[in-house]
């Protein structure tokens, strides 16, 4: 994919596996460029959030709205958050898709979801909508070691032309602190979807990737 100018909506859902970290950055760095995010989340994601960072997402799509909103200084309406099965959402329809979707940490079972287009939630509905409407997809799974299985179904989203993008710190920058590290890989995905970030040093620009 050629680059392109900055989405102005991006879809981002949080799933169950570790990296909760990854994702809240990831929200925190699309509001701060001027993108409107639309969030979703798994019950799972609650647990983990819950877990890694003591975050507490409501199970009420509202609240966590307000909550993120204030948190990171959203605008008003700039950023939405869905449940799970809320069906009549825009993102659940190829008429009214995100310019790019973004499923940071992404659990196996939600990539095998998708890599079989069972849509059986709105995270996976929306990212078939995604793929079939061609969309930018960026899927940031959090898991090793990958199995047989794993790689294959990853292979066929990335013949699809999904990006798998494992969050993979690298260390040639010399990271100092654990956050250095999480902004490496959100850079990373920032670049995949055309978003402007001053996150890390590009290579060759005095240093650091």
């Amino acid at each position: 994919m050629s680059a392109g100018p900055p989405p102005a909506i991006v879809a981002v859902a949080f799933t169950g596996a570790s990296g909760m970290p990854y994702g809240l950055r990831l929200v925190e760095s699309l509001l701060a460029a001027g993108t409107t995010v639309w969030l979703l989340y798994s019950q799972v994601a609650q647990i983990v959030a819950r877990q890694e960072m003591d975050l507490e997402l409501p199970s009420r799509p509202a609240e966590v709205e307000a909550a993120l909103s204030e948190r990171f200084g959203a605008a008003p309406g700039q950023l939405r958050v869905f449940g799970r099965e809320e069906w009549f959402a825009p993102l659940a329809s190829g008429s009214n898709p995100p310019d790019a979707m973004v499923v940071c940490p992404c659990t196996m079972g939600t990539l095998a979801s998708i890599a079989a287009g069972l849509s059986q939630n709105l995270i996976e509905r929306a990212a078939d909508v995604a793929i079939k409407e061609g969309r930018r997809l960026v899927l940031v799974p959090r898991e090793t070691p990958f199995s047989a299985i794993h790689l294959e179904n990853m292979l066929k989203l990335a013949r699809l032309g999904v990006v798998i993008l494992p969050p993979s710190p690298g260390f040639y920058t010399h990271p100092q602190s654990v956050g250095d590290m999480v902004d490496f890989v959100v850079a990373r995905v920032l670049d995949q979807i055309h978003v402007p970030h001053t996150l890390m040093r590009r290579w060759g620009d005095g240093g650091g990737a």
